[in-house]
């Protein structure tokens, strides 16, 4: 068979989305879907769409990017379907493979007869994972030469060669209980010569590049759900294609509603990203299908998936739900935890480092913001199960970083764990109880322990600074007494004048403690009350009204002499009005005083005092000054303690610090940049300028 067949011939020309969920339909059907025709269409459709269009330098660029759609002839797609199986039978002699079954030679045959044809001067970048680019560039990346091996098989009418995929590689299971694994990719520099090569148990175990022996390993099916996910809308790095991300999301939902994604978390991802930021109606909010790929990773690989983490941590980061995303990001490390860091890792080290260096200090940046303009207690500095989260996600980096020949954590690590771990409230620290799977006990009394013996060395320290000093007064000549002097004075006249000045200052306390007016303690009891009688300001009657009369103890005339003094101001000229003694204490300055100034009426040319009772009244030019509303109490957030359990060697030895209210930075940049946990002492670190010049990570497949 060289050609298409009928039946699929009739979904041409392709001229709209709906015409290509047809023609997936249609093969989905099958059990043995065309893999080599779908990856054509879709990487004709995505080179149109994004590499071959030209895209304005202005700053607005929805007004520049109209919606198109290409429209595919079938003479396009049958004359590269019909280059590709040729160039596979005629370079792959059947005949001397006559059994049912794949052998290893066999795979290493075919993996070689694509390997050869691509180009040895192309560098690895975006949409290069179809077949298309095969065919009109000699291009591929790591996951389009797999699928190209596993497309080569079908048409060769193997039926047991199947994609396996992790989260950064792909290679092929084949044989009759596809317990056979092989190489037919490369994956970073260095490996072209492993096609063909199992990959056998050591090299699995602990890796994530192989996630620790728990791979998708995908059926027909799922392979097509591979290459819908694998599709790229990125025009650049800033701008996507409206209608290639609309097509990826279309075919997302045909796999999801056909259950050809239940078992493939990092499709469930791209999905949920994809509802993010253009909803379906009717369809799950981007949030559960998120758990549903965390889920997924649980129930059918042991939960060794790290991307479905970093994916809802994401969104939920976006969306500024911060104690969430912490939750999730503590979640990933925990899965990756159970990996050893090496340099085939850098996809997920770039995830992670994003996370610790970018995105955590950011967050903790904005919420102390918050905090400062505006007293917020209820924030994720102030709670203890968000400062756990923050040490569990350290805590799995630690152990990432254990057992491995590369150091994950350097001083920039440290530094930016330091800067968020002050913004947390040192209250909180007190609520969180750090533990280690061996127990509590020895390691208290350890603690408590070191603690005695420094307070028995500072102890022992000041006595003998005391014993120095007697010494040394002793052994003065009287040379070095006159060169005490100090001011003229010797150190007995400077006592002397210590003890005159203590004196003086005692004399002040006893004058302090002296009773106060009556009167004023009459004030202090009838605080709120309208006890000043107007008469006596004008200088009549009683000082105060007769209901508070009797509570008020005036002893003589000269005390009332005293006590008019203090209610007027003799300093302006004029006695402030009738008022409430509340009214005087809430005055916060003496134009506030003056604000109560009684005021003057003129009846027919007779100045009228105006009642104390009575509103003051306000000119025609000048608005009443609202009352302030009082501001609405917070409620105070009491939030429970945390137990949290530490695994790795570097945040146990920290674990004190963590929980105490002060914290020693420099101890905790020192120990997690230690490398006694690295066993190897002749590996290059990671410099800035190395991370600086990395390339940012694409879309995984």
């Amino acid at each position: 068979m060289a050609g298409l067949r009928e039946i699929e011939k009739q979904f041409f020309p392709l001229q709209k989305i709906q015409d290509v969920i047809d023609l997936f339909k249609h093969e989905l059907k099958d059990n043995e879907p065309n893999l080599t025709l779908m990856s054509i269409v879709l990487g004709v459709i995505e080179n149109i769409l994004t590499v071959n269009r030209a895209v304005s330098s202005d700053a607005d660029k929805s007004n520049t990017l109209e919606p198109i759609f290409p429209v595919i002839e079938l003479s396009t797609i049958d004359a590269l379907y019909t280059k590709f199986v040729t160039h596979i039978k005629r370079s792959v002699d059947k005949t001397k493979f006559p059994d049912k079954f794949a052998t290893r030679e066999l795979v290493k045959i075919v993996s070689d007869v694509v390997w050869c044809c691509l180009s040895k001067s192309f560098k690895d970048r975006a949409h290069l994972q179809s077949l298309y680019s095969f065919l009109t560039g000699n291009k591929l990346d790591c996951f389009g030469v797999a699928f190209a091996v596993v497309a080569a098989f079908q048409i060769l009418e193997y039926n047991d060669v199947h994609l396996s995929l992790s989260e950064d590689h792909a290679w092929v299971v084949f044989g009759e209980d596809l317990k056979e694994t092989a190489e037919v990719t490369w994956h970073g520099k260095g490996n072209e010569d492993k096609r063909g090569q199992p990959i056998t148990a050591s090299v699995v175990e602990k890796s994530w590049l192989y996630l620790n022996g728990q791979p998708v390993t995908c059926n027909r099916h799922m392979e097509v759900a591979a290459i819908v996910s694998g599709i790229n809308p990125s025009i650049n790095l800033t701008v996507d294609s409206v209608e290639m991300g609309s097509l990826q999301q279309e075919l997302l939902w045909l796999l999801y509603d056909l259950g050809h994604l239940s078992k493939y978390p990092m499709a469930l991802g791209n999905l949920g990203d994809l509802e993010e930021i253009s909803p379906t109606p009717g369809r799950p909010p981007p949030v559960d299908i998120f758990e549903e790929a965390i889920q997924s990773s649980k129930v059918h690989y042991n939960n060794q998936h790290v991307y479905p983490y970093t994916y809802l941590g994401g969104y939920h980061y976006r969306n500024q739900n911060y104690k969430r995303a912490l939750k999730a990001w503590a979640e990933a490390t925990n899965a990756v935890k159970n990996f050893n860091y090496n340099r085939e890792d850098e996809e997920i080290y770039k995830e992670f480092l994003e996370v610790g260096n970018d995105l955590i200090p950011t967050m903790m940046k904005q919420v102390a913001s918050e905090n400062a303009s505006r007293i917020h207690q209820t924030s994720i500095s102030y709670d203890p199960e968000c400062y756990a989260d923050f040490l569990r996600f350290y805590d799995g980096i630690c152990e990432w970083e254990e057992d491995s020949k590369t150091p994950v954590l350097h001083i920039t690590w440290a530094k930016q764990l330091v800067n968020s771990l002050a913004k947390f409230d040192p209250t909180v620290r007190k609520l969180i109880h750090l533990t280690s799977e061996d127990g509590d006990e020895s390691s208290s009394s350890s603690e408590s322990e070191e603690e005695s013996e420094e307070e028995r060395e500072i102890i022992q320290d000041e006595n003998r600074n005391q014993k120095k000093k007697v010494k040394a007064k002793k052994g003065k000549t009287h040379d070095q007494e006159k060169s005490d002097k100090i001011n003229g004075q010797t150190e007995d006249s400077q006592i002397k004048s210590m003890s005159d000045i203590e004196a003086m200052v005692s004399k002040v306390d006893d004058d302090l403690h002296t009773e106060p007016n009556p009167n004023i303690e009459a004030l202090a009891q009838a605080c709120g009350d309208s006890i000043l009688n107007p008469e006596y300001l004008l200088g009549n009657g009683e000082p105060f009204t007769a209901v508070s009369t009797t509570s008020v103890v005036t002893s003589s005339s000269d005390t009332r002499v005293d006590l008019q003094e203090f209610l007027s101001t003799k300093s302006n000229g004029s006695p402030f009005m009738g008022m409430s003694v509340d009214a005087m204490l809430k005055a916060e300055s003496p134009s506030d005083m003056m604000m109560y100034k009684k005021e003057q009426q003129f009846t027919n040319g007779v100045i009228t005092p105006v009642s104390p009772n009575s509103p003051v009244p306000v000119s025609s030019h000048e608005s009443p000054i609202p009352e302030p509303e009082p501001e609405p109490i917070e409620e105070k957030v009491v939030f429970e303690p945390v137990t949290l359990c530490l695994k790795s060697h570097k945040m146990l030895a920290l674990r004190k610090i963590f929980s105490s209210e002060k914290c020693n930075y420099s101890a905790i940049q020192l120990q997690l940049t230690a490398q006694s946990q690295v066993h190897f002492k002749n590996h290059k670190r990671s410099t800035e300028n190395d991370l600086a010049m990395a390339r940012k990570r694409q879309r995984r497949e």
